[in-house]
């Protein structure tokens, strides 16, 4: 039987044969979810715990595990990290641009989403749970590209619409 070559830009080959299908190897991205949650004129963030990023501020989200859909790791995420029971409820965006995470290659979905219950509290990897003045947000250390997500999330309050990595954004 013949062998199929794939030739990706990044210059890496796979090559893999019908009788060896476990020689494929594929890197592809890894994904997660943020999710944005809105009290009056503040956004939810975290202070993360660990590196990368120890001590910035970010919003709630992490990896959505095998077998898990994205509104559940969304939900997941939000109540380890912040003692809250949430609701998305829009997406804002996806976000995948392949330098967004110095770990590896991470692309976010991003949720809008509301509080439905508990008390926000610090859990998982976040040191703490701060209300942050939106108006102030440019001020802030922010970790990873969550400053440009929630200038795209100013956006879609005013006019709607998705926001995406390579989206032209001075529209």
């Amino acid at each position: 039987m013949g062998a199929n070559i794939e030739i990706f830009a990044n210059h890496r080959i796979i090559i893999s044969t019908p009788d060896n299908p476990q020689d494929m190897q594929y890197r592809n991205p890894t994904p997660t979810v943020d999710i944005i949650l809105q009290r009056q004129s503040k956004i939810l963030m975290i202070r993360r715990k660990r590196d990368p990023f120890k001590g910035q501020l970010a919003l709630p989200g992490g990896f959505i595990n095998e077998g898990e859909t994205a509104e559940a790791a969304a939900k997941r995420e939000a109540m380890e990290e912040t003692s809250l029971e949430i609701e998305p409820i829009e997406i804002l965006g996806v976000y995948s641009d392949p330098k967004r995470d110095p770990r590896k290659h991470i692309l976010t979905v991003v949720f809008v989403g509301i509080v439905v219950g508990g008390s926000d509290k610090a859990g998982d990897d976040a040191e703490s749970v701060e209300w942050v003045d939106l108006a102030d947000i440019e001020k802030q250390r922010i970790a990873f590209d969550h400053l440009t997500i929630l200038r795209d999330y100013k956006k879609w309050k005013a006019s709607g619409g998705t926001f995406w990595s390579t989206k032209r954004r001075n529209d």
